[in-house]
Parts: C-alpha cells; structure tokens; sequence
C-alpha cells in the first residue's frame, strides 16, 4: 500500500458531492450506533444465539457498498449488520431480527447471523465460515450466464482465506470469468488467533490469488477514499471485462469475535485496542476530513450522531412491542416450491428442461 498517496483525488473520489460524502459520515455512525445499541440489549438477556459486532469496520461496508450498482449483489458472511445497513435496511427491521420478532428483515428466524434483503440484491448473512464464497461466485455465474453487466461483492474474514469452499471458489471464478469480487475484511484476528499464527503468506493474505491468475490488491480499511477507490476498480474490472478480483482490505474489530468472545483484551492487548480506537477509528477519521474539507463542521457531525442514536433507540423499542412468529410459522419458509404452491410443491416431482 502507498500510505502517502492521497485517494481523494481519484476520480471515483473527485465526482462525489458534498452531500454523498455527509451520507457516507451518516451511515457509519448508523452503524456504529446501531451496533452499540444492540450490544446494549444482548449484554441485558433480549436476545439468543450469537452476535457479532462491526464496530470499527464501518468505513469498508460503507465504501464499498457506495459503489453498487442495479446490477451488483452484495453476500457476505456472520458479521453483516454492516453491510445490510449499508444496502439501505431499516433499524427497525434488522434489530426485531436480532429479537426474533416475526416484523425481522427474515421473519425471527435468522438471527444476527442471517440477514437478507433480496429486493436490495443482499444475500445475506452466512453462518458457515467460507459458505458464502460459492454463492458468491454463484450470483456473478448468474449474472455472466443472463447475458447483464454486473458483479456480486462478496465478503469474507481473514479466516476464512484458509477454508477449502474459498479456494474452490476461486479456481471456478478465473475457469469460467466471473465478474465476482472477494473482499477479505482482515481484521487481523481469526476469532481468537493472531494472522501471523493461523495463516502462511508471503506478503498479504490475497496474494495467493496469484495461484489461480486472479488479479488482486490492498487497501487501508480505515480510508475511505482508499476503500472507494480500489474497490471501483475492481468493479469496473467485473463490468468492463467479467473477471475476478481479490481485494483485502486490513481493518479492525473492537470488540470480540462475538460478544460471547470473553478472551477478546487477552490475545490482544487492551493498548492495542485503545490505539486503534484513538488513532484509526474510521468514523472519526472521516469525519475530521469532511471538517478539513469544510464539507461540514463540528455541529453539524453532532446532529448527525445523535439522530443515528434517536434512530438506534427507536428500533429498540420496535422490536420490544412486536410480536414473536405465531408458532405455525415453523413450517413457513423452509421451501420455495411449497411456499409458493407450485406443481412441484404439490407433487414432490421436477421437471427440468431437455
């Protein structure tokens, strides 16, 4: 990476208005209130299963989200709160969601782990570490085969590079070009194990699509200008020639794996942590540009933080007075082709074409 060189002046960059870049200092602190507040609710018993936070990785779901278009799917593993966000999901849905109340993003039945918005080409939210990674190259197939320009961001953690289904993924993304993009959110740590014990690479961890002749780069996860920049390439790259990439971008979590992580300031250190937070927080890092810039200034980012909260407080009590699925709900959503009454549904045969 070329930290001295200034990512404003791409011309991804150069084209944004005031305005766009307000929006981007606006969903990161949504995020970030969001996740806080939802932590907030797990730590008093509200919620079951697991829950993992995206504070402090704000600025890599937000800028690259900021780059999708009509035709560009977006999948992404468990720690997708971010992401489905950034897509433009409601507070109010993904945190009923996170209660498993029926008027969730999926009904109650996801879970934190299991977020999805078709109708905004967001397809989740996967549980399995590297599941995600054929579907993602299974929505850029898709898109290849039906003849439209587009791509899938898929993303992925820095453990899940060592994962068999991500390497499968690749060799098929450069055999048959596909216009799939795979972002490694590297945030240093797969759950509880430092990269440096639990990967082997030469000089980064998306160098190894060298291997399959994928092209690939780096970015600074806490630049936002950076994360735009490169992941646009990228894109056009999708678009222009339908042929994968690897991006990895290095970011960082402040908390723990999951909340359930109780060894999070123990293979980390607690100076470590603070560092990070007092000298690479994204939030706080573009907002001060956008003060440099005198896009907006210091009230101005105040008003825009606490509506972020008022709005975080709000889905709280959202999801508190809905209602859980009635118990027949159960047998709702498990298949398409009875959901939808289909002949197959009501037969138990397929037909497939010649």
């Amino acid at each position: 990476m070329n930290a001295t060189k200034d990512y404003a002046e791409a011309p991804i960059n150069q084209q944004l208005s005031a305005e766009e870049k307000i929006s981007f200092l606006r969903e990161m602190m949504r995020i970030r209130r969001f996740e806080q507040a939802s932590l907030k609710q797990y730590q008093q018993g509200k919620m079951g299963g697991f829950l993992h936070l995206y504070i402090g990785q704000e600025s890599v779901a937000v800028g690259t989200v900021s780059l999708a278009g009509d035709n560009d799917h977006i999948i992404t593993a468990y720690r997708d709160h971010g992401h489905a966000l950034a897509v433009g999901m409601s507070m109010n849905e993904c945190m009923a969601e996170l209660y498993g109340k029926a008027t969730g993003c999926s009904k109650g039945k996801g879970g934190s782990m299991h977020f999805f918005a078709p109708d905004k080409r967001y397809w989740g939210g996967h549980g399995i570490v590297a599941g995600q990674t054929p579907l993602g190259a299974g929505l850029a197939y898709g898109l290849k085969y039906q003849g439209i320009t587009g791509s899938c961001l898929c993303y992925l953690g820095d453990g899940a590079i060592n994962q068999g289904a991500y390497h499968e993924s690749l060799n098929l993304a450069a055999l048959f070009d596909l216009p799939v993009i795979y972002v490694i959110e590297n945030n240093g740590y797969s759950m509880g194990t430092s990269q440096q014990r639990s990967s082997a690479f030469k000089s980064c961890l998306a160098e190894r699509a060298d291997g399959y002749n994928i092209v690939w780069d780096q970015a600074n996860g806490e630049d936002l200008y950076e994360v735009r920049a490169k992941a646009q390439v990228a894109i056009e790259r999708a678009h222009e020639e339908s042929r994968p990439s690897v991006l990895e971008i290095d970011t960082y979590r402040y908390y723990g794996h999951s909340v359930a992580d109780a060894n999070s300031k123990k293979y980390r250190s607690p100076e470590e942590i603070d560092r990070y937070k007092q000298h690479h927080d994204p939030v706080n890092l573009w907002q001060q540009r956008l003060i440099d810039e005198g896009v907006i200034d210091t009230d101005k980012a105040k008003e825009i933080d606490l509506a972020a909260k008022e709005e975080a407080k709000a889905s709280v009590q959202f999801a508190e007075d809905s209602a859980f699925p009635e118990p027949e709900a159960i047998l709702e959503d498990v298949y398409y082709e009875v959901d939808t009454d289909s002949e197959a549904g009501q037969t138990g045969r397929h037909f497939f074409n010649d």
